[in-house]
Formats: structure tokens, sequence, C-alpha cells
């Protein structure tokens, strides 16, 4: 991410951005449990704390305000105390409320979620699910007439709670003097959205409503550019969870896929609303879609790191994609990466080397990465490209692609430096590196180790690590195909 992308964090003038949707009150009772009900088999909480804050398009609304943009949104809340809970809550995000509309006959959309160590015990839903009835549609339709034309960007956020009516959609998506649209779906009939220009489904999402499989690449590929013909989109964006996110325009000619920065997960909550509420801020401030790809996947490696729904701000955005060009920095081709080691050995360092796949990384490999490490000054690690790697590994893999793979191991902190090799063994590399140590797993000790003889004969020495029992690429895959590990574990 270079400097001048964050300058779309911070316009000349806040971007007007409407938000559209089913607004949700998100209730968590916080507690503990230590015993078991008498009355039945069933914990007992015993609630400690009560927090409520904003979920559906509320939360998108005061991301987009945290990010510093002038929000309206038009949304449905019942009149009861939830209601009223929903417009303090926006009003203290920094959201105008005067576009949330009153509907008597409904309930506030409420989720109520136990928690107890940070661990959800049951939700309870209070909704309907019916469309608007055509008096509060009316009352929907006339107070977007004038934000439509308004507005910079349009976020439609739908959770099939009966807002976004077909009448609704018609005028936001199709309307001729709508600004560019994007939408959160929901469902498996995304014909309903046509005339928008960007669509946002999660993996389950995209797979249901495009019906193909994105097991891989080619399927992510063809499920997007199949949304893009159904809905008549410029362009599919899908979120991979811990695996990034894919976008693709309508023509084919244009994709990108945006690794998930290296993060602990620790609530998933909220994220798809961080990620359109990012989308939309930099996309209203001129930034390209890869751009704001890469401004929204910095924020959802943030919010993830959360309980609950969270606003992320665009400081907290500056410093994730800070840590990110550190990362990236450590990414380099094979003449940088002389160049680098040579300023290193000139400082005096010892210089480490191995080499792999590392396909799919388990806790054996930072356990060997950092015994690696621990024997020199700088690692230095070489992956095999993706075409050297299916050479080896047949033709389902990899499974992740070099990209990612490379800038996974760039995010281990004992990792100096990543560089990809095309051959089908790294020895031109490790002879051009010259590594004071040459690192291979101890599973190579009657196979012979590629460069030895040149590390040896230049005075280095090959050291045989340690590998960490039960962790392998292929058992995690053979574990992944189970649906959980040997024991039956499901994780």
């Amino acid at each position: 991410m270079s400097q001048g992308a964050t300058s779309f964090l911070h316009p000349e003038r806040p971007p007007r951005i409407l938000i559209v949707g089913d607004i949700i009150l998100d209730r968590y009772q916080h507690g503990s449990t230590s015993r078991i009900s008498p009355e039945a088999p069933i914990v007992v909480l015993a609630a400690t704390r009560e927090e409520r804050l904003l979920g559906g398009c509320g939360n998108v609304a005061a991301n987009l305000a945290a990010l510093g943009a002038d929000v309206r949104c038009v949304a449905v809340v019942g009149q009861d105390e939830g209601a009223a809970r929903v417009r303090d809550l926006l009003a203290q995000s920094g959201v105008n409320t005067g576009d949330i509309i009153t509907d008597a006959s409904r309930p506030t959309i409420t989720k109520t979620r136990l928690v107890a160590h940070n661990q959800q015990l049951l939700r309870i839903d209070e909704e309907r699910r019916d469309p608007l009835d055509d008096a509060v549609e009316r009352a929907v339709l006339e107070r977007l007439e004038p934000l439509i034309g308004e507005s910079d960007v349009i976020v439609v956020s739908d959770y099939a709670k009966g807002t976004l009516t077909e009448r609704v959609l018609d005028r936001l998506c199709r309307a001729e003097n709508r600004p560019r649209v994007l939408v959160d779906p929901k469902g498996k009939d995304y014909a309903r959205y046509r005339g928008a220009h960007l669509l946002t489904p999660n993996r389950m999402e995209a797979e249901v409503a495009s019906g193909v499989s994105l097991d891989g690449a080619d399927g992510i590929r063809e499920a997007a550019l199949s949304l893009c013909k159904q809905v008549d989109l410029e362009a599919a964006l899908i979120t991979l969870g811990d695996k990034g996110m894919y976008c693709a325009t309508a023509d084919g000619k244009q994709e990108w896929s945006i690794p998930a920065l290296a993060r602990s997960v620790y609530d998933v909550t909220g994220a798809g609303d961080t990620v359109i509420a990012v989308l939309a801020f930099a996309l209203a401030n001129g930034a390209d879609l890869e751009q704001s790809m890469r401004l929204a996947t910095a924020a959802a490696g943030v919010v993830v790191q959360r309980f609950g729904v969270y606003a992320v701000t665009p400081a907290e955005i500056e410093r994730a994609l800070s840590d990110t060009q550190q990362t990236t920095a450590k990414v380099v081709d094979r003449d940088e990466l002389l160049d680098r080691v040579a300023a290193e050995r000139h400082n005096g360092r010892k210089v480490v080397f191995t080499n792999g796949c590392f396909d799919v990384l388990h806790m054996g490999h930072l356990e060997y990465l950092q015994e690696a490490r621990g024997l020199g000054d700088v690692l230095v690690v070489a992956i095999n490209d993706d075409a050297s790697t299916r050479r080896l590994k047949g033709d389902a893999r990899p499974v992740n692609r070099q990209e990612d793979r490379a800038a996974l191991l760039a995010g281990f902190e004992c990792v100096s430096f990543v560089t990809t090799f095309s051959e089908d063994t790294p020895l031109d590399l490790i002879e051009a590196v010259s590594p004071d140590v040459l690192v291979k797993g101890a599973d190579w000790q009657d196979k012979g180790v590629v460069g030895s003889e040149w590390v040896e004969s230049h005075g280095g020495r090959v050291v045989l690590a340690r590998m960490k029992d039960g962790y392998s690429t292929t058992n995690t895959l053979k574990r992944q195909d189970a649906g959980g590990d040997p024991e039956g574990e499901q994780h």
C-alpha cells in the first residue's frame, strides 16, 4: 500500500454516503457459568453486565461516521424501547437520526446474545421478516427521494428482514440519477439487485447464489464473473474470511486477490459491515477498486481482533497498513534479495536459508522457522512458485497462491526475507545467496539436501531441524477432508 493510498482516508470534504437497509440492535448479556441448572440440563449464566451496539446497516453507518463520512441512514424501527436505544446509539456515533422511520406494527430487530468467557452460549432474535406494508414502504421511498441525488455512494445493507422491498430496491439500484451502488446481499436470488454496481457476498453466499463451487482460485473467479453476468454488475467482490478477498470486473479484464492480514481472529461479527463501509468511503473519495480493497482488508483485520461489532477509525487503518508495509517489504525478488543479503553481510550478520512450498501453514512450520532463525541473524525463506509446486505436489496444489504464501510467511517475526523460485530445486538460488547455514527438516536426512555440497564447500553448514510431531501439510489437508482431526475433534 503506497503512502498515496492513505490519502483516501483524509478527503478534502466528507463524502456523502446514503445507507439503506435493515437496522439491528445487538444486545450482549455478559456473565459467567459455573453450574448446571437443577431445573434442566442447561448451564446457568450469572449475568454481570449488558451491552447494546448497532448492528446491520446501523453498524455500517457507525463505521462510516467513524471514518468521517457525512452519513444518512434510512431504516425502519418499531415503536418500542429498542427503537429509542437505536436512535441514541446512532446519535452517539454521529449519524443523523432524522431518516429513521417508525413502524408500530413491527418490533425493532434485536439480537440478544448470551455470552460467558467471551463465548456465545445462545442467541435470541426478535424480528419480523415479511416485507414492509404499503404505507411504511411509501414513507421509505419518500425519504429516499431527495437523498439519492445528493449522495456520492449508496450502500444497500440487506439482512432479509423486510426493509428492502422490490420497490425500494428498484429505486435504489435502477434509478437514472443514482450514484454508484454497493450491495451487501442476502438470499439466493441476486437478480433483485440488478442495476447495482458492486456486490460483496461472502464465500458461502457467493457459492449459493452463483451455483459454483469456490474450492479453488478458478472456482472463485468463475463465481464472481457469474454474479456479474446475473446482476449486470460493474464488479463482484467476494470476501473469503482468512483468505482475504477477491474481486473481478464484469469484462474479466481486471481481477484482484488481496490476502487477509496476518491477525489473531477473535470475533468475525460485523467484519462484513466494516468491509463495505470502507469500500464505500474509499470509492466515494476517488480510490480505485484495488486501493479500496486493500484499505477494507486492513480495516477488517482490525475488527476481527475485537469482540462484537466495532467502528474502525482512519488512524487504526493507517497503523494496520504500516504494519503491512513492513511485512510486504520482506517479500523480494531474486535481485533485491541478493542486494539485501549483501548489505546484511556487510554489517556482519549471519545468513540462514531454508526453502519449501509452505502451502498450508501450521504450528509445525512456525516452530521450524523459529528454530532456523535461532541459527543466525537473518532468515531467508525461498518458496516454490505455483507452477513448480504443481509439478512437485500434483494438480490439486498449491492450496494457496504464491503471493498469499509469501505474505503469510513474511508476517512471521522470525522471517527476514521471502522470495520465490520457479525451478524444481533451489540450487541456483542457494549458490547465489551462499548462506552461512542451510536448514531443512530432519525428514530430509536420507533424501539428500539440495545445495549442501555448495554450502559446506564455502565454509557454511547444513542443519536438519526437528519437525513438530503430528504436524504436516498432508495431515492438515487430511483433517480438513475428514471434517476434523483423526480423533474426531471438529475445528
